[in-house]
This record gives C-alpha cells, structure tokens and sequence, in this order.
C-alpha cells in the first residue's frame, strides 16, 4: 500500500501513455522550480516552456493553477510521509531531527507550496493531516525518550520551522543558525 493510500492524501493520477506521463512528469518538475523562483504567482506559459509544452498541455492536466499546485503539494507531502516511514528505524532524536531536515527542505524552496498550509481546500486539509501524521509519531518518540519537549504538539513544531524557514536571511548560513536555535527549543 503506498503512503497516499494509507493516509488518505488523494491520489494524483499519471497519465498512462509513455509519453503523456513524460510530459505530465515534465509539468510537474517545471512547475515545482518556477513556483519555487516566483511563488505562486509564477507564470503558467513559463511552467510549459520549461517542460517543453505547448500551454495546451498543460491546461489539459492541470485546468487550473491551483490543479498544478495541488499536484505538487501532494507530490511534496506524499515524500515527507515516506521520508517519516524511513526515519522510524533512527534514534528518536536522530529521528524527529532527520524529519525536520527533510521538513526545512520541502518548506524552504516552495513558496507557493508554503502558501499552500493555510489553505481551506479538502486536498491541502488532506495533505496537511497527513503531514502532521508522518511526523508525530516522530516527535512522541522523541518526547518519550526525553529527546524533545513534552508540551509541544507536531502543528507547534511545524508552525515553528516553517516560520523560520520562512523568514528572510543574508544569507544561509544566518538561516541554517536560526533554525538550529529554534531547533535546540524542541529538544531538552
């Protein structure tokens, strides 16, 4: 059973086609950079161009911008959950830590994506749940091991890094020391 299955993140359906799945894939990856460069106001003719598509094949899998960013949003949150199935086998800490890290990367370079956690729709409800259930069991471990604080709950720790990652910086360095400070407020 894969990870959309047994969380109940809906299933964004490929084309079966070769080719079709190839542009769809294609679609997918240009829209997740240009989302990540201009947030979700990137442009939709750029997400064709840089997938080597006519915009009419966009349109045809995705009818509405929101369409492909729900696609990536799934796409994003369904390898999170498989990132926290993974982690399952480390250290509590080295757990939630590991979890974490794949969070700040997911978080830290999709910007329409990050818009995206407080929208109202079923799909992002759906993924956000899912999100929030791939790493609590993570987190619990750590608390239980007395590795992270007992009083947080897996929305605060998410509400916190995804509000540091989403802070302007210098630089990454000033970035990747905030967030290690933020970090130290989980463990104890």
């Amino acid at each position: 059973m894969s990870v959309a299955e047994s969380t109940g993140v809906p299933d964004v359906r490929r084309p079966r086609r070769a080719d079709a799945a190839r542009n769809y894939d294609a679609l997918i990856d240009a829209g997740r950079t240009a989302f990540a460069e201009h947030g979700s106001g990137a442009a939709l003719e750029d997400v064709a161009r840089r997938a080597g598509v006519g915009i009419g094949t966009l349109y045809r899998n995705f009818p509405t911008r929101d369409d492909l960013i729900e696609a990536l949003y799934v796409r994003e949150v369904v390898a999170l959950a498989e990132a926290g199935q993974e982690l399952q086998s480390l250290s509590p800490r080295e757990g939630l830590d590991g979890w974490l890290a794949r969070f700040v990367q997911y978080i830290g370079t999709k910007r329409a994506l990050v818009e995206g956690l407080t929208r109202d729709s079923d799909v992002m409800a759906q993924c956000r749940a899912t999100m929030y259930a791939s790493g609590e069991p993570l987190l619990t471990r750590a608390q239980e091991s007395g590795d992270a604080d007992p009083d947080l709950t897996i929305s605060d720790v998410v509400r916190l890094v995804a509000g540091v990652t989403a802070a302007a910086y210098e630089n990454d360095a000033q970035r990747d020391r905030v967030l290690a400070a933020a970090l130290r407020g989980i463990h104890r």
